[in-house]
């Protein structure tokens, strides 16, 4: 997939990311307050891979709006550029349960948006943005390449299940 990514981009998705953890990690550290976050950041990272879809669109769309507005944002502050592109990398691939799976977790990212307080879905948002830009680096593509293993791996299993007992 073809994806803007610079350095403007990268201090977006840190920005976000350390809004996130700072307030848990000061607090309680309760791991249930990282549901949210968590939720949408899996599914900005599975988008980055759905190439030809609409969340690759998505994802790619992000990670280019963030490149030019943190660029400017840089450039502003700064006086410097970060316009130069970084290399992308990938997770992976779906395969065609891998994708099944993938949906559904983007339904139940859906309802529990749909479900959650204002704070929770601004955390929801903020894991989608952070992940749909640093899940194109290659660093981070290749610590999360277990990601679309598994959920091929569950698309594959619920298969198999589903089709125990055929006489075809």
């Amino acid at each position: 997939m073809n994806a803007a990514v610079n350095l403007g981009s990268i201090a977006i998705a840190g920005g976000i990311l350390w809004l996130n953890v700072r307030p848990w990690w000061k607090g309680g550290r309760d791991p249930k307050a990282l549901i949210p976050y968590s939720a949408g950041s899996t599914i900005g990272a599975l988008s980055t891979i759905c190439v030809g879809g609409a969340l690759g669109w998505g994802a790619s769309g992000i990670a280019g709006l963030a490149s030019t507005a943190g660029s400017k944002g840089v450039s502003s502050a700064t006086g410097q550029s970060s316009a130069s592109a970084l290399p992308t990398g990938s997770m992976g691939t779906l395969t065609p349960e891998g994708a099944v799976v993938t949906v559904l977790i983007l339904v139940g990212v859906a309802l529990l948006h749909r479900s959650s307080g204002k704070q929770d879905r601004r955390r929801i948002l903020g894991g989608c943005v952070t992940f749909a830009i640093l899940a194109f680096l290659p660093g981070v593509a290749g610590a999360l390449q277990w990601l679309p293993d598994l959920v091929n791996e569950a698309g594959a299993r619920a298969v198999e299940a589903l089709s125990k007992g055929s006489t075809s």
